[in-house]
């Protein structure tokens, strides 16, 4: 039995410096294999292209693409995507999330925020993740953030930003048809991009608070739609110096 971590075609591609800081730590700290994906071949080319040009794109480059993942190996993960893959075309392995693995290492310099109060916005890709939801609050309350929650939070919430306002990409539909085809009824259908946007305003309008936590990308990307000041987890965990001002803005 094996453990892997995949780093995300897509999180890499919006975040390539704060993911090579993740990939340092699973590499160093926990020795871990990472892969760019859940399924071999996926897009190669189209997400090397994606990368900065230097040292970051030749670091992605060089990773395996995907792994031989087996029965009883555990693959951590920040993708969702990659987890409900995995969960459908590999039920024998275990996924659990980069927050798990982080809440479980008591060695690992958690940042602090005294002062920071933020709203968390839970994913309907992880809708049912609880251990992955209550690592995510942990986390939070650790690093000295005031934690308030919606009304539609944990396995209530209908949130994963835009995506869900769009068609779902082939490839999950094929490998994952159980969460983003039975368990996605109203989802998917094609929105303008005026309707998304207006549609993000809408959900913001219900934050009382200035600033917002998700722990996935496409939340990120809606929450920040919606006017709030937004903040991946994995940005809190891994750049400090940066995040320590971000209420200033």
């Amino acid at each position: 039995m094996s453990a892997y971590f995949i780093a995300s075609c897509v999180f890499t591609a919006h975040f390539p410096e704060l993911n090579a800081c993740i990939r340092h730590y699973v590499e160093k700290r926990h020795k871990l294999p990472v892969v760019r994906c859940c399924v071999p071949g996926y897009r190669l080319r189209h997400f090397s292209g994606l990368m900065p040009e230097g040292p970051l794109r030749i670091a992605w480059e060089s990773l395996p693409d995907s792994a031989d993942f087996g029965p009883g190996d555990t693959v951590y993960s920040l993708c969702h995507n990659c987890s409900a893959i995995l969960e459908e075309t590999q039920p024998q392995t275990r996924t659990r999330s980069l927050w798990e693995l982080v809440l479980a290492d008591a060695d690992f310099p958690l940042p602090q925020y005294p002062g920071r109060e933020m709203t968390v916005q839970d994913c309907w890709r992880a809708q049912e993740r609880r251990i992955e939801q209550d690592a995510v609050r942990a986390l939070l309350g650790k690093m000295g953030i005031a934690i308030r929650e919606l009304a539609d939070n944990f396995e209530k919430t209908r949130f994963c930003g835009v995506s869900l306002l769009r068609p779902a990409p082939p490839r999950n539909l094929k490998l994952a048809p159980r969460r983003f085809g039975e368990q996605a009824e109203g989802f998917f259908a094609p929105h303008t991009e005026e309707e998304q946007a207006a549609l993000m305003q809408a959900h913001g309008k219900q934050f009382a608070t200035r600033e917002a936590v998700a722990y996935c990308h496409y939340c990120l990307e809606g929450l920040e739609l919606a006017g709030l000041q937004a903040v991946h987890l994995a940005s809190l965990l891994f750049e400090p110096e940066k995040n320590r001002g971000y209420h200033a803005r």
